[in-house]
């Protein structure tokens, strides 16, 4: 199946490799653009769109523990505020690290686009 679909593409996807999807389809420009794109770049593409989903949960857990009052790491003291920022922290890596809620997935993608289409300009 995998050498009928890059016969679709120009034969542009190498043997062996998987086909990448967007949105439930096979994704070909994807699939062209990763060609186009060095190992090392599309490592550092992941771990920035990684990092990008990361910030957007801390941010969105911030809001969601600011309210909280009682005892323990989310409590109203003095102090709470800074471990409560710090483990909100930890839960975003650890969110965006296990897959989080999709940002990254689409980040990658754009950045690897954007990437091979400035290879091919250039």
């Amino acid at each position: 199946m995998l050498a009928s679909l890059a016969n679709n593409v120009g034969g542009s996807i190498p043997a062996g490799s998987a086909m990448p999807s967007y949105n439930g389809h096979p994704d070909y420009d994807l699939a062209r653009a990763l060609t186009k794109v060095s190992p090392q770049a599309q490592a550092k593409a992941k771990s920035t769109a990684t990092d990008f989903e990361a910030m957007f949960l801390n941010s969105m857990f911030a809001q969601m523990t600011s309210g909280l009052k009682g005892e323990g790491p989310f409590g109203d003291t003095p102090g709470t505020g800074i471990w409560r920022s710090m483990l909100t922290e930890q839960y975003s890596k650890s969110f965006a690290k296990a897959g989080g809620v999709g940002i990254s997935n689409e980040v990658y993608r754009t950045l690897i686009l954007q990437q091979a289409k400035r290879t091919s300009e250039t």
